[in-house]
């Protein structure tokens, strides 16, 4: 009898409670599981597509990859859980517990996250368009690069959030609470910020073509009026001194021209943030993990530079210099295209690749990098 009918099984004879089960790639497409416990449960890949979750259980659980479009977790308990590209469209997580969950690289298109609490919660390169999160706890969220296009996002509370580099295009943020939040280089243009509280917010590049910002408090504290006109926050002669970061791509063609998501150099002013070598350790667990998986090694180590990139305030784009230690050079190819999937050609940093005899706890990648901000 194999995982999923032995569940099955189970489930028919009444039993709840699977804490702990390994059920990787378990197929429950159209169950009604309501209630069901899968706290710390291993759902890799899973297929939950339509599954009824109402008031579930997952928390601590893993459901990196698994597909829950169109599923039912209206009020169920989802902290500290795995969701990272996992298929999350049209989902409904109303009401629900998502606090300090990881949801990067999801796909929670049409989703509905209406009063979810998602304090301290991952979305980093999450595409959430059309997304409903009106009323949502979002404080201290990351949505770095995320993709927000026509999402409802009136009355959240977004407070202290990273919206840096995000894009917001038509976004209602009316009666918004964006104290605190960075919004560098975020991409407003046409959306709603009426009445929104944006005190204190970072704003440096942000494009707000087209953006209402009837009765909305600006980042210095007062009030717009319609005799005013947002900027963005371009530093003046008095500032730029202070804090401003110049960037310039290095080309010659008297060199060889990259051949991968890097660039031949990259010269930068600013504040230096050093960044140590990385490896694939799961801070919720504190151990290596996917011990033989090269690719989700490198989503791992990744995610671990993303967070200290995030805490020090700064973002990929910040990146100046990677270094990319590997077991196995054979693993180029597999690592390269990860790593692609975080910098644009165009404007990634300079980089090195080397193969070594070994790596800290037997590893197959590390990465560290430099950063300017």
């Amino acid at each position: 009898m194999d995982a999923q009918e032995e569940f099955l099984e189970e489930y028919e004879d009444g039993e709840r409670h699977f804490s702990k089960r390994k059920l990787m790639g378990i197929d429950l497409e159209g169950k009604d599981l309501t209630g069901i416990n899968f706290s710390l449960a291993d759902l890799l890949n899973a297929n939950l597509t339509q599954t009824n979750l109402t008031e579930a259980n997952l928390e601590a659980s893993n459901l990196l990859g698994a597909d829950l479009s169109k599923a039912n977790l209206s009020k169920a308990n989802i902290v500290e859980a795995n969701l990272s590209d996992a298929d999350l469209n049209e989902i409904n997580l109303s009401y629900a517990d998502v606090r300090y969950t990881n949801l990067s690289n999801s796909s929670l298109k049409n989703a509905n996250l209406v009063g979810s609490k998602c304090t301290e919660s991952n979305f980093s390169r999450a595409e959430l368009q059309e997304a409903d999160l009106s009323k949502g706890g979002f404080k201290d969220t990351n949505f770095i690069l995320a993709k927000l296009n026509n999402a409802n996002l009136r009355k959240s509370d977004l407070s202290n959030a990273d919206l840096s580099v995000a894009s917001l295009k038509e976004a209602n943020l009316e009666r918004a609470n964006l104290q605190g939040a960075n919004l560098i280089r975020a991409d407003l243009e046409g959306a709603n910020l009426s009445k929104a509280n944006l005190s204190g917010a970072k704003t440096y590049l942000w494009n707000i073509k087209d953006a209402d910002f009837t009765d909305t408090i600006m980042p210095d504290g007062r009030k717009f009026t319609n005799a005013e006109i947002p900027t963005d926050n371009q530093p003046t002669k008095e500032t730029i001194k202070e804090n401003m970061t110049t960037r310039k791509i290095i080309k010659t063609d008297k060199a060889p021209d990259p051949v991968g998501p890097y660039n031949q150099a990259i010269a930068t002013t600013g504040q230096m943030l050093f960044i140590s070598g990385q490896i694939a350790i799961d801070t919720r667990i504190n151990q290596i993990v996917y011990t033989e998986d090269v690719s989700k090694q490198t989503e791992q180590v990744m995610a671990n530079l993303e967070a200290i990139l995030t805490e020090a305030g700064a973002t990929w784009s910040n990146v100046v210099k990677t270094t990319v230690y590997l077991k196995n050079m054979d693993d180029f190819a597999t690592v390269n295209n990860i790593y692609g999937k975080y910098f644009d050609s165009e404007n990634a940093p300079a980089r090195a690749c080397v193969e070594v005899a070994r790596l800290p706890k037997d590893v197959l990648v590390e990465i560290d990098c430099i950063a300017v901000i």
